[in-house]
């Protein structure tokens, strides 16, 4: 029952906690707006920030960071890829990529709990889980929107390869910033 202990501490605890959640909502705005040309649809570093958040700040930090980047779009903030021009708020959250967008938050809890204390190759098998994770909610939303036979086209194959570039790339940016004592493990 730490938690109920009065602490000097729990103040910038949480104004910390708080920033990082907000920053890491910024991050995750950064990387749905940008484009990069792929083959065979331009990508967006959008899954790249999301998990790297993610096993960086680990579960709480990582949801928190993803939970504020949706309330933003939520209140109608243009942070969405491709919004505004496809819609912003909630009317874009229930079209047909609310799938993904819940499916990332459960993804970044998964995969910051999953990555906790992991080397290269954990991280990114936890970050892996996560995209699961991202695709299965994604896919079952858009399946409301694509017929059956169309979806994998749809809404998995496009983005797949480009998807585990960017978690690999992830995987190795905190591998390469990390302090030499977590570079060992």
């Amino acid at each position: 029952m730490a938690f109920l202990t009065p602490s000097l501490t729990r103040p910038a605890a949480m104004g910390r906690g708080l920033a990082l959640a907000l920053g890491g909502a910024a991050l995750i705005t950064l990387g749905a707006k940008i484009q990069i040309p792929f083959w065979p649809v331009p990508m967006t570093l959008h899954t790249l920030a999301v998990f790297f958040l993610a096993a960086t700040l680990g579960p709480r930090l990582g949801f928190a960071a993803m939970a504020a980047y949706l309330a933003a779009g939520a209140l109608g903030m243009p942070v969405f890829s491709g919004s505004p021009e496809r819609g912003i708020g909630l009317a874009y959250m229930a079209g047909p990529t609310g799938g993904y967008l819940a499916g990332y938050l459960l993804g970044a809890g998964l995969t910051g709990w999953l990555a906790q204390g992991r080397g290269l190759i954990g991280r990114f098998l936890s970050m892996l889980a996560g995209l699961t994770v991202v695709y299965a909610l994604g896919l079952a939303w858009l399946a409301l929107y694509v017929p059956a036979q169309g979806l994998l086209a749809a809404g998995l194959m496009p983005f797949l390869l480009g998807d585990l570039v960017k978690l690999a790339l992830a995987s190795g940016l905190i591998a390469a910033t990390a302090c030499p004592r977590t570079r060992a493990q």
